[in-house]
């Protein structure tokens, strides 16, 4: 950055003594392989408990908590794995991102969480590993302009390909949508039924274009993996179908998709070492 610019010295950067204030990132603490995860209670139930992800890891101790995010790192099948849980949507995945490429050595980055499907051909309980995702939600384009693509790192996909397909639990690879909207901006009537005449058009428009899903944090773990050189990916359980109408089932594929997620991070982890 240019040291002509103005405001360079007096930015805010919410750091005491090395450590952001956000999340309590500590370099020692935090392990290459992370998971970033929203305390959702949408996908509890079914066999996931609210703490299946962070009880699915060996050794886990808790590394960070302030009052935004809670992080416990320990290993999965011999890989160090972090896992961040915060709040939902862009802006909160913004903080946590960038405080990951600022003071800790991640080297990749997933999401584990749960999902919306908006394609017929995918059904409650499946999981949906992401290729790339639609920015329909506001955060990245403050990163990059609109043009520039979210899209998973090959090697997150790959990996969790195999995994998936070592599994056996129904699975798809493909588009993602990410928003920021969970009512109007997602087809959804507001308070008395508000809702427009393009916003009815949503659900329909991007299933036609080949979405299977929708979420809020996908878009903005890929588009910032890739603009500041790491590896992102995300795969999601699939919780409802409002395409298809199969109506919400909480929990609802989750510990296949974490199962995924994590050994697909154990994978890589043992790929890079012996690279």
């Amino acid at each position: 950055m240019s040291e002509e610019y103005r405001y360079l010295k007096t930015m805010p950067h919410f750091v005491r003594d090395g450590v952001p204030l956000l999340t309590g990132f500590k370099r020692d603490r935090i392990a290459p392989y992370v998971v970033l995860a929203v305390k959702d209670p949408l996908v509890v139930g079914d066999g996931a408990e609210e703490d299946s992800l962070a009880a699915a890891l060996d050794n886990g101790e808790v590394a960070a908590r302030t009052g935004l995010f809670t992080t416990v790192t320990g290993t999965y099948e011999g890989a160090p794995v972090s896992i961040v849980s915060g709040g939902s949507g862009s802006p909160e995945a913004e903080l946590a991102l960038m405080d990951l490429f600022n003071f800790t050595d991640c080297t990749t980055v997933i999401r584990i969480g749960g999902c919306g499907a908006w394609s017929p051909k995918v059904g409650v309980g499946d999981i949906v590993i992401s290729s790339g995702a639609v920015r329909d939600e506001g955060m990245t384009k403050a990163h990059v302009r609109a043009e520039y693509p979210a899209v998973a790192d090959w090697q997150v996909v790959s990996a969790m390909k195999v995994v998936a397909d070592q599994v056996g639990h129904p699975y798809h690879i493909g588009i993602t949508r990410s928003g920021d909207s969970e009512y109007c901006g997602w087809g959804k009537p507001g308070p008395g039924g508000y809702l427009q005449e393009d916003q009815k058009q949503i659900i329909d428009y991007w299933s036609r274009a080949g979405v299977l899903n929708t979420d809020r944090e996908a878009a903005a773990i890929l588009t910032l993996c890739s603009l500041y050189g790491r590896r992102g990916g995300a795969v999601c359980s699939v919780g409802d179908n409002v395409v298809t109408g199969e109506l919400h089932k909480s929990g609802s594929g989750q510990t296949a998709a974490i199962t995924v997620g994590l050994s697909a991070l154990a994978r890589l982890f043992r790929e890079d070492a012996d690279a």
